[in-house]
């Protein structure tokens, strides 16, 4: 899966997305608390293109982003915390 991910970001928090045909068909937005820590709130995929794995592709690479950056995350997003139990790799960046 190649889908080119957009970051836009304030001082309080910011959104990872993708777009196609200039729509959002992805997205994970996060709050900033404190200047390391990431909580991420919310998840949505365009309806008719959940089940296709572009929430996961998309939180993978917030993931990489994280441990690049050497930020926490507080996994809020009910989905995302279902990730973070599921995936061994990333309980080491929660909070």
């Amino acid at each position: 899966m190649k889908y080119p991910i957009k970051h836009k970001e304030s001082n309080t928090g910011g959104i990872f997305f993708i777009s196609q045909d200039n729509h959002v068909i992805t997205e994970l937005t996060y709050k900033k608390r404190e200047p390391n820590i990431m909580v991420i709130d919310h998840t949505q995929t365009k309806k008719d293109l959940q089940g296709k794995g572009l929430a996961s592709y998309l939180l993978d690479h917030v993931v990489n982003y994280a441990k690049e950056n050497e930020l926490k995350i507080d996994p809020l997003c009910p989905f995302v915390e279902i990730k973070f139990e599921e995936i061994e790799a990333y309980q080491s960046l929660k909070v």
